[in-house]
């Protein structure tokens, strides 16, 4: 069962209790990402987080490493358009030990300036090498492309530019902006002690900020545009892209089988068309991308230079019969039990469970009991799907990337 409660502090508990594992999982959910940041900061979410491993006024970083693997735990973090999550699993009887862990390096890492110059470089590396995965850099290219300027089209890794220009006061001074108890969740879940939890965490945070900064997000309109990077690697990488919804849009159920049937497994039709049946490409899938308050979604194909004309129209061809024709009773059934199915297999473990009370809490303020998912994608309906691909059936509307070996006019197939 899960439990919401609002604590003294101000930070938000969202736990689920599982009696019969030996192992919790804890993430620090903090309401601040990539999209929070502007020009003159941009990539600072992320080099936080980096910084966050690199020492706190009592231990190194070599200490606080130490002190994971005595008491046997794994940890991370990650960061993301709307938020970044430290987090921990343990055995249950070390997670009160794990939490004090994230709680030092979040209330009192040192952001060593030596340290800092030591990490701009490290995150300057993580940007080339996301450059040399085409895959990737593909991803991010249309990332930035569909959101046409909005916060949510802004780089997590910022750039080597202004990477160089967050010193020490920039990155404290967004720091003390938005990691503030208000815009802070923190989710648990396996077996531990709820009380001792609760205690640990309504005292130790009272030094962060009471409130952070509320920024009026304005969404700017759509505009169609493509970017065409040519290297010398030996496929090229499409990906199109289009406005879609949020996580919290009531279509959001549909969007997801929609996705499933067209291209989210290895029965769905991209894949059995593009790949199976034409042999285009090797690798070829769509993907919905859903933030607290939009979304769009996405096709991608790695195919070799002289098919990509071919690969692009078996694309509009199929997101053409999607939008005119809908899907059949049998693939919406097959969609379903496939995503009751990952739904489900989610709750069994319990990482996967702390990241989605806790990212859910976070973004929407709530989150759906396994019956209420389990109905949602039960309730819906070959119409429902229908009007999904009608929001995104447009081919000539789409937005697209592509990084290749040969160049070629991208708008002009798209547009045609």
């Amino acid at each position: 069962m899960v439990k919401t409660k609002k604590l003294k502090c101000g930070v938000t508990l969202i736990t689920e209790k599982t009696d019969y594992v030996q192992s919790a999982a804890l993430g620090i959910w903090v309401k601040a990402g990539a999209a929070d940041e502007d020009d003159r900061v941009s990539g600072v979410s992320h080099f936080i987080e980096h910084m966050m491993f690199k020492g706190t006024e009592t231990k190194t970083a070599r200490e606080i490493a130490c002190e994971v693997d005595r008491i046997g735990g794994m940890f991370n973090a990650f960061t993301g358009k709307e938020a970044t999550c430290y987090y921990i699993k343990t055995l249950s009887s070390n997670i009160c030990a794990g939490a004090e862990i994230l709680i030092d390096m979040l209330t009192s890492s040192r952001f060593d300036e030596e340290e800092m110059n030591k990490e701009r470089k490290v995150i300057c590396e993580e940007i080339k090498m996301v450059k040399d995965s085409p895959d990737d850099d593909v991803y991010d290219t249309i990332s930035e492309l569909v959101s046409s300027g909005n916060p949510l089209g802004r780089s997590i890794l910022g750039t080597p530019e202004s990477l160089e220009g967050i010193d020490r006061e920039k990155l404290t001074g967004y720091l003390r902006e938005n990691y503030a108890r208000d815009s802070i969740t923190v989710a648990v879940a396996g077996n531990f002690d709820e009380e001792k939890i609760e205690e640990l965490f309504e005292k130790r945070l009272l030094c962060l900020p009471e409130r952070k900064m509320v920024k009026k997000t304005e969404l700017k309109p759509y505009r169609q545009s493509f970017d065409v990077k040519v290297r010398d690697i030996e496929q090229t990488h499409i990906c199109l892209a289009t406005p879609a919804v949020s996580m919290a849009d009531e279509r959001y159920y549909a969007f997801v089988l929609m996705n499933s049937i067209l291209g989210g497994s290895m029965s769905s039709r991209l894949f059995q068309n593009i790949r199976e049946e034409k042999g285009l490409a090797y690798s070829v899938c769509s993907m919905n991308i859903f933030s607290s308050y939009w979304g769009f979604f996405s096709v991608y194909a790695g195919v070799a230079h002289d098919k990509a004309e071919d690969a692009l129209n078996a694309i509009k061809h199929e997101l053409e019969e999607l939008r005119e024709k809908g899907v059949t009773e049998e693939e919406l059934a097959m969609a379903k039990e496939q995503m009751k199915s990952s739904y489900i297999f989610g709750l069994e473990n319990i990482n996967s469970r702390m990241f989605s009370i806790g990212k859910n809490q976070l973004l929407l303020e709530r989150v759906c009991t396994a019956e209420e998912v389990l109905g949602a994608f039960d309730r819906v309906s070959r119409d429902d799907v229908r009007s999904a691909a009608e929001i995104i059936g447009d081919y000539s509307s789409y937005c697209g990337a592509a990084v290749t070996g040969r160049e070629f006019d991208l708008e002009r197939l798209v547009k045609a």
